[in-house]
């Protein structure tokens, strides 16, 4: 199979499921906005420079030191103006990649450190990414993110109820693994089941199968944000087979898409390199396997750049980047049909057209 190069990659057709807010912002806007808005703490005011921090920051190895560069763009995310302006950048931005159909995610309760309410935070958003749609055409649904080390979620969860009808698709929880299981957040998801809403939880990075298990058996989770320590209960044999444990069995069976985010796994230590990270064996045991950036601006990232990494890496070409495209589509929070058009009538024709 060929490989294929960055320019064809980038014309493709894309879907991200697995995208924060405050983790794309463009490194020009974070010091304008902290101008703008007063926010001193940045620790680079010149954008090359300051886009280098968050990288190297970022690539420590440790989920936890990662997670602190997102104190700096929270920090210029607190008037209505600026959220509406970095959601309708982030639109731009992946549109310009070939992203088709994006979910996004935010917490709204770190967004109110300047008096703004829970609902004029997700109206800001929203009123952001309208606006980059209607000037791109890309499609995204907003997932509301509650922090699993606070007691907000049954709170988030009531607004993605709310907003269900006005561009909010889902909700999903974030934050440190360890210390902090998703069953402490159990009222939350068992409201969003009865409400017969969609969610998603972030399990299976920094923390192994348990977590993943309390999310899903627990939880009811629809998908796994990573999830890529399912490989703690898959053996390799000496013959070079595979045997499943029972949750990764059923993980596979069930076809729970796995949210994989192969740069940012290696900077928060949860995969050595791409060449390792075991989204190569997870697509070759056929998991419902998606590829995702995660933050943008902390890795440095693209969906492009996320895909010739895999491509480089496991040989992969343009059956392969189909095949991770359509799984992503199928398992997007929006309507059915909405799913088939976008598969039948804009990924598979412009895969067709470059041999997959």
């Amino acid at each position: 199979m060929a490989v294929l190069s960055e320019d064809v990659i980038r014309s493709l057709p894309k879907v991200l499921l697995h995208d924060h807010l405050d983790g794309g912002l463009r490194p020009a806007t974070v010091a304008e906005l902290a101008a703008e808005t007063g926010y001193a703490d940045l620790p680079e005011a010149d954008p090359t420079r300051l886009a280098s921090w968050f990288r190297e920051s970022a690539d420590s190895g440790s989920l936890d030191r990662y997670l602190e560069t997102f104190r700096h763009t929270v920090g210029v995310m607190q008037t209505p103006e600026a959220l509406a302006r970095v959601a309708r950048e982030c639109a731009e931005d992946l549109a310009c990649d070939g992203v088709v159909y994006a979910e996004v995610r935010f917490a709204p309760e770190l967004h109110t450190q300047r008096g703004l309410t829970l609902p004029q935070v997700v109206d800001a958003v929203l009123d952001g990414f309208r606006e980059g749609q209607r000037a791109t055409g890309i499609r995204i649904g907003t997932l509301l993110t509650a922090m699993r080390t606070a007691a907000k979620s049954r709170e988030i969860a009531d607004l993605v109820v709310g907003y269900r009808e006005r561009g909010v698709v889902g909700f999903d929880i974030a934050g440190r693994e360890a210390g902090y299981p998703p069953t402490r957040h159990l009222d939350a998801f068992e409201y969003l089941r009865r409400e017969n809403a969609h969610f998603t939880i972030h399990a299976g990075e920094a923390f192994g199968l348990p977590s993943i298990w309390e999310a899903i058996q627990w939880c009811g989770a629809d998908r796994l944000g990573h999830g890529v320590r399912i490989i703690d209960d898959i053996e390799r044999r000496p013959d070079g087979t595979y045997r499943l444990g029972p949750l990764a069995a059923y993980v596979r069976d069930r076809r729970i898409p796995l949210e994989l985010c192969p740069t940012s796994n290696v900077m928060t230590g949860a995969a050595p390199s791409i060449a390792e990270h075991p989204i190569g064996m997870l697509a070759d045991l056929r998991f419902r396997v998606t590829i995702n950036t995660d933050n943008r601006l902390m890795s440095r990232t693209s969906m492009t750049q996320e895909m010739l990494g895999v491509s480089e890496a496991f040989g992969w070409g343009a059956k392969e980047m189909r095949w991770l495209t359509v799984n992503a589509m199928k398992s997007a929070f929006i309507p059915f049909d909405e799913r088939l058009a976008l598969i039948d009538d804009v990924i598979k024709p412009a895969y067709a057209a470059v041999g997959a």
